[in-house]
C-alpha cells in the first residue's frame, strides 16, 4: 500500500451547505461545544473532551498535521464537524489491489444537533471528489461500527462498497467490530 501524501493548508471546499477549511486557532470553543457533548467522540472511537484543553490538544493535532479539516456551516458560520483524510490503520490489511495503489481513510465527526439532516453526505462527497481529482487518489477506504446506521447510511449514499469485516482498534483502548468499504476512483477503474 503506497501512502499518499496530504496537505490541507490553503484548500478550501464549498458545498451548498458547508465550507470545508483547514482549522483555525480561533475555531477552539465551537470543537469544544461539540467535542464535549456525550455520544459524539464515541461514534468515531475517542472519548467526548472531558475539558477545554484536550480540544486545544487535539486541535494543535488538526492544524500541524494537515490532513483533517473544519467543516463550518455557512449558516451559523461554526465549525461543526470535521473530516480527516487519514493514513489507513494497519488493522484494516487490505489485500491486492489495493496494496500497490495509493490510498487513504476517509474519518469524520459531526456535532449532534447537526445529525439526521444531510451535511456529512454532503461533505463526504465534496473530499471524495478533491481526493480523486486534487490529489489524485487511487481509491478511498471508510469504515464504521456494525451498530452505527447513520454512518453506514452515509456511506452508501456516497457510493463506497462492502469490502470487509474487521475488529477495529480504538483510541480509548476498545476493540469495534466493524465494516470497510472502498471507492475507487473512475480513472483506475478502467
Amino acid at each position: 500500500m503506497r501512502i499518499a501524501d496530504v496537505n490541507i493548508d490553503n484548500v478550501f471546499l464549498e458545498t451548498e451547505r458547508l465550507i470545508i477549511r483547514p482549522w483555525k486557532q480561533s475555531d477552539l470553543k465551537d470543537f469544544f461545544e461539540y467535542a464535549s457533548v456525550d455520544g459524539v467522540g464515541e461514534m468515531a472511537g475517542w472519548n467526548h473532551h472531558r475539558n477545554i484543553e484536550e480540544s486545544q490538544n487535539i486541535l494543535d493535532m488538526f492544524i500541524n498535521e494537515h490532513k483533517t479539516f473544519a467543516l463550518e456551516a455557512k449558516d451559523s458560520k461554526k465549525a461543526i464537524g470535521s473530516i480527516g483524510i487519514e493514513t489507513i490503520t494497519p488493522d484494516i490489511r487490505l489485500d491486492a489491489p489495493y496494496k500497490d495503489m495509493a490510498g487513504r481513510e476517509i474519518g469524520y465527526v459531526l456535532s449532534k444537533e447537526y445529525w439526521g439532516k444531510g451535511l456529512m453526505t454532503e461533505a463526504v462527497k465534496k473530499i471524495i471528489d478533491f481526493c480523486f481529482n486534487d490529489l489524485l487518489l487511487d481509491y478511498l477506504f471508510i469504515s464504521h461500527w456494525v451498530e452505527n446506521d447513520r454512518s453506514r447510511r452515509v456511506i452508501e449514499k456516497c457510493g463506497f462498497e462492502f469490502v470487509k469485516e474487521f475488529n477495529y482498534n480504538c483510541k480509548t483502548g476498545e476493540k469495534r467490530e466493524s465494516r470497510g468499504y472502498i471507492k475507487m476512483c473512475n480513472r483506475v477503474r478502467k
